[in-house]
């Protein structure tokens, strides 16, 4: 009888704690904020509501415009590792590197002792016009001091940029000069190069250096050619080491310039994105010219669009290291007030239907930004065997095994050389002690230098000078404690190490780049594939031709 009069008494108590739960939540919403609490469950209005409850309730004054701009990266670090948030403050200087031009001075600069130092001034810039020289230590902009702890990039390029024809007073302070020098500039349009080496290696073979995937770069690709033609190239090396991507449209139009009529280049989808094909027309001129593609760890993205194209459909060698493995698509939304977001909404797929995009977990970003490290650590870099493959075998035209779970594994590895090596060397190059060195000694010796204005005559100049004892005798007045041992062991590098940077603060990009490239061992492989006429892959004895579905 108990339990039958609980049963019936049971509806009415439910009744009565609705009612009570009712009361509760109207006094509390209309005692702290009128109507907005009654919603605040709702995920869509949630955020906004909490807002809403802040500024009203919270004990102490609150910059809800900062509050907001602090929440969105972290909102969308819980999304996956590329998806971004971009103040407006930071947006032109995000697309700065893709565009084909930006308005400035026309100078590279890094900076030393809290002093913009002017590493190389841009032919026919603006700069050059006004008198500027490399070497130049700029430390009054506009009539006010800029050095100290203000002295940032950022705020460098901010001072530095602005709209064509609006003009920029800059003071120098210059070697050997004890007065400063005042120049004014009138910033102007200047060309941004996607890709900075463009040389015959040999008598029959080109070499390319794409260092980013810009507006312009397709277009900057057939000037290149065009230059390698005219030296009746038969092979053509492509290099993408270090190129950490750009613009999806660049890499496709590349990757059709060397391909056959319909051949697959890459496929994007999402949740919301359909499938997209990207496919070759036909109308590319060097589709039957060897081809090799360099890649290495850094080379992401676009880069791997493009390696991927090449590697699945057969058209040519990749010869490196496993690429990088950031296949996600990210699609710019801009907000009113400037700021923008870079929205991932799809991935990208190679032809053979492998996803480019490593692993990684949402909302931890650790282990993503630490995967390089990681695969050193394993010795990804120096043996083959160590790389993981995890993701599923795929197949090529012709049926050659390739693998997904992220990058792009050449068909040729080679090692990081590590010949030489030392932990006095580490030491030297973490703390910058190389750089430095190469800087000062290239502002002392600038107009000695000067005469020697190709690779090869700069190149007999420093080998004459015994730098390396220079450098010994530098490090030790910085901190880098001598190791006569160690130094000997690392003799070669340290040498190839500070000429490569004399170089690059004398000349240009293309002479620092070939000056590397002559001791570089997949450099050398490439050479050795295109000696033995093995540029372009054979299927496998022990394999069947794949029926392709695309």
């Amino acid at each position: 009888m108990k339990a039958n009069k609980n049963k019936r008494l049971t509806p009415l108590f439910m009744a009565v704690a609705m009612v009570a739960g009712i009361l509760i939540g109207t006094f509390y919403a209309n005692h702290f904020t009128g109507n907005r609490l009654n919603i605040i469950n709702s995920s869509s209005n949630k955020l906004n509501n909490l807002l809403h409850v802040v500024e009203d309730q919270y004990v102490d004054t609150v910059d809800i415009n900062k509050l907001v701009e602090n929440a969105m990266p972290e909102i969308l670090a819980e999304l996956d590792p590329h998806s971004v948030y971009i103040p407006a403050k930071n947006v032109q200087t995000a697309t700065d590197d893709l565009r084909g031009s930006f308005s400035g001075v026309g100078i590279e600069f890094t900076i030393r002792h809290d002093t913009i130092r002017v590493q190389n001034v841009i032919a026919d810039g603006p700069a050059e016009a006004a008198g500027v020289l490399a070497g130049d230590k700029i430390v009054t902009i506009d009539g006010k001091t800029f050095v100290g702890k203000e002295v940032t990039t950022e705020e460098a390029m901010h001072r530095l940029k602005g709209e064509e024809g609006t003009k920029v007073t800059l003071g120098l302070k210059r070697y050997g000069m004890d007065k400063l020098k005042t120049v004014t500039v009138t910033r102007g349009e200047i060309p941004q190069k996607s890709i900075n080496a463009t040389y015959m290696m040999d008598k029959h073979t080109g070499y390319i250096k794409i260092k980013n995937f810009g507006e312009n770069t397709y277009a900057e690709l057939l000037i290149a050619l065009a230059t390698l033609s005219q030296e009746t190239f038969d092979n053509l090396i492509i290099d993408l080491r270090g190129n950490t991507g750009g613009y999806l449209a660049s890499a496709v139009q590349i990757a059709n310039e060397f391909l056959p009529k319909d051949r697959l280049i890459v496929y994007t989808q999402g949740r919301k994105s359909p499938r997209q094909d990207y496919r070759s027309d036909g109308r590319g001129s060097y589709q039957q010219i060897p081809l090799v593609v360099l890649i290495d760890e850094v080379s992401a993205s676009a880069s791997e669009i493009l390696a991927g194209a090449i590697q699945d459909n057969d058209r040519g060698t990749v010869i490196g290291r496993r690429s990088y493995g950031k296949g996600l698509v990210q699609q710019p939304i801009a907000f009113k007030d400037g700021s923008m977001v870079r929205l991932t909404v799809a991935r990208y797929y190679s032809p053979s239907g492998r996803c480019i995009q490593k692993p990684y977990t949402s909302g931890d970003d650790r282990d993503y930004e630490e995967d390089l490290i990681t695969r050193y650590q394993h010795g990804e870099f120096f043996t083959q065997d160590s790389i993981k493959h995890e993701g599923p075998a795929f197949h090529t035209r012709i049926g050659r095994t390739v693998y997904g779970g992220g990058g792009i594994t050449p068909d040729f590895f080679v090692a990081e050389d590590t010949l030489g090596y030392t932990s006095y060397l580490k030491e030297a190059s973490m703390r910058g002690l190389i750089l430095q060195f190469a800087y000062d000694y290239t502002d002392e010796n600038r107009l000695k230098m000067k005469p020697y204005a190709t690779l090869e005559t700069l190149l007999g100049y420093l080998k004459k000078q015994n730098l390396v004892e220079a450098f010994a005798r530098y490090g030790e007045k910085n901190g880098l404690k001598r190791r006569n041992l160690m130094i000997k062991k690392s003799n070669e590098l340290l040498q190839r190490f500070i000429y490569g940077r004399i170089i690059y603060n004398m000349l240009d990009d293309e002479a620092f780049i070939r000056y590397f490239n002559e001791e570089d061992p997949t450099i050398r492989k490439a050479l050795e594939v295109m000696d033995k006429q093995a540029a372009f892959p054979k299927r496998p004895a022990d394999e069947k031709p794949q029926t392709k579905k695309e």
